[in-house]
């Protein structure tokens, strides 16, 4: 069994974290400026140490110096004098670098049906209407074996649904126009926003996540501070990752360490606006998911931005500082003070407005799973950088990571957007091979009741004598004169081609 982690520390106490109880889920909350970036650095350290992977996206853009030693903080210098911590040793650990966008690490892409018609719905900001007419169109695909994997995929999708939407509303009930033309409407938004890049092929392997360099688990960073100019596209994206291990790992029941750290930052995207269904569905995540081995913390500025059923599966709690300018910040003072288990020798409420950087009201659970007192203590400092590495250091990274080469190529096979394309170009040259043939048919018969025609005005039918019947028995009448000598040379001459 792993070693119980330091991670805070006073002039009485140590407070361990223990890794058997990591997955039991954790808290990071404070003020903007407080030291939550530097716990959560703290803590994916210590979780890599021994050999757990983490996942944590880096919405500020300073977290990639976990991968480079640090000693050039003079802060952090003077905490580990002031916190006597024997032994401590600068270094940096295993990182791999993702980025949604390509741009500062890894692509990070899922297919359309992978994402789903509920996560997408929220990624489109859609009504309980249009989220619906979407289901349908999922269903519709399903059906008849469309694969959806990007957004022209689900553009053409949407298309052939609104086009052929008599057809469907038998078997899978009415389509609205309006909510196609709203659904097209929100793909052309997320287009405008980057998140086609997202979507396609290859998917990410929620294996790569979860590797180990060396005995030490690596620690995956997502760059988020261009993905944040889209929060809700920010918070579904997580929010796929975390269904994702939810329902690829197997049970794992109780373990020695977690099999991943997930830290899910500015976790208040993740529930602002939020439908109940979506939240349920977190709710049920965050519960079943320990039992995969995967621990989820959450870090955001206050307790009262995570729903209540999920706040209280949540164990691991590390509350820094708060400030109280208005009568509603008093209250969210007073409640964040009420989700620890109190010290009778300390005011919780009152410390959270007086922490300084970098301390904090710490809790972690015991061995048996208990919440531990709380107590005010100064958190660990980080043995790696503080700070981003350079653009150079980063493009090193990436290149020698263990998924170089792997997601950077991008794969188009054949989907929906193929097949219907083609089942469109068939029925329309089908169409115009019909067109072309009903007028080869209309001017064959022209041409033959034009042909006719002049035969029977030349030579006659059954029942009218022709033109040139009633033309010879005229100049027989009239031969004897000479008018109609000329007429029939005139006549018969121009018609047979004679001459006058």
């Amino acid at each position: 069994m792993a070693e119980p982690l330091l991670i805070a520390k006073n002039d009485t106490a140590e407070l361990h974290i223990l890794p058997q109880m990591a997955n039991r889920h954790g808290l990071i909350t404070g003020a903007t400026g407080t030291g939550k970036t530097v716990t959560l650095q703290t803590l994916a350290e210590h979780f890599s140490s021994i050999g757990v992977p983490c996942f944590m996206s880096d919405v500020k853009g300073d977290l990639s110096g976990i991968s480079q030693a640090g000693g050039s903080n003079p802060k952090v210098a003077e905490r580990v004098e002031k916190l006597k911590l024997e032994g401590f040793e600068y270094h940096g650990y295993p990182v791999t670098l993702w980025d949604p966008f390509g741009e500062m690490g890894h692509p990070v892409r899922a297919t359309v049906s992978d994402m789903g018609p509920l996560l997408l719905s929220r990624m489109l900001d859609l009504n309980e209407t249009q989220t619906g007419v979407l289901n349908l169109v999922f269903k519709v695909a399903d059906d008849n074996g469309l694969l959806l994997l990007d957004l022209k995929d689900l553009r053409s999708m949407l298309a052939f649904v609104g086009e052929n939407a008599k057809e469907f509303t038998t078997d899978y009930g009415n389509v609205s126009a309006a909510s196609i033309g709203a659904i097209q409407r929100g793909l052309l938004a997320l287009e405008s926003q980057g998140g086609e890049k997202i979507f396609g092929e290859p998917m990410l392997n929620i294996a790569d996540l979860m590797q180990t360099d060396r005995g030490k688990g690596v620690i995956n960073i997502l760059s988020a501070d261009k993905l944040m100019q889209s929060p809700k596209m920010y918070a579904t994206l997580l929010l796929w990752l975390l269904s994702e291990l939810f329902e690829n790992l197997p049970e794992a029941g109780d373990l020695d360490k977690p099999k991943l750290a997930f830290f899910f930052d500015e976790a208040h995207l993740l529930f602002t606006d939020a439908p109940d269904a979506l939240v349920e569905k977190i709710e049920q995540v965050v519960r079943l998911i320990r039992s995969k081995g995967v621990g989820v913390y959450f870090v955001t500025q206050n307790p009262a931005d995570v729903p209540d059923k999920v706040l209280s599966q949540l164990g691991n709690r590390v509350q820094h500082a708060l400030r109280a300018f208005s009568p509603r910040d008093q209250k969210a003072v007073k409640a964040a003070a009420e989700t620890m288990r109190d010290n009778d020798m300390l005011d919780e409420e009152a410390a959270i407005t007086e922490l300084g950087v970098g301390e904090a009201l710490v809790s972690f659970l015991d061995e048996k799973g208990r919440p531990q007192i709380v107590e005010r203590a100064f958190i660990v400092p980080p043995t790696g950088q503080i700070g981003p590495i350079t653009p150079q250091q980063r493009q090193q990274l990436t290149s020698q990571s263990l998924v170089a080469g792997v997601y950077e190529k991008t794969i188009d096979r054949e989907s929906a957007y193929e097949v219907l394309k083609a089942r469109t170009e068939q029925a329309a040259a089908q169409a115009q091979a019909e067109t072309q043939a009903r007028e080869q048919v209309r001017t064959a018969g022209k041409q033959e009741a034009g042909g006719g025609m002049v035969k029977d005005i030349l030579l006659g039918t059954g029942r009218r004598q022709g033109m040139v019947e009633a033309m010879a028995k005229s100049a027989v009448r009239t031969i004897g004169s000479q008018l109609g000598r000329q007429i029939l040379r005139g006549v018969l001459g121009g018609i047979l081609g004679g001459r006058k």
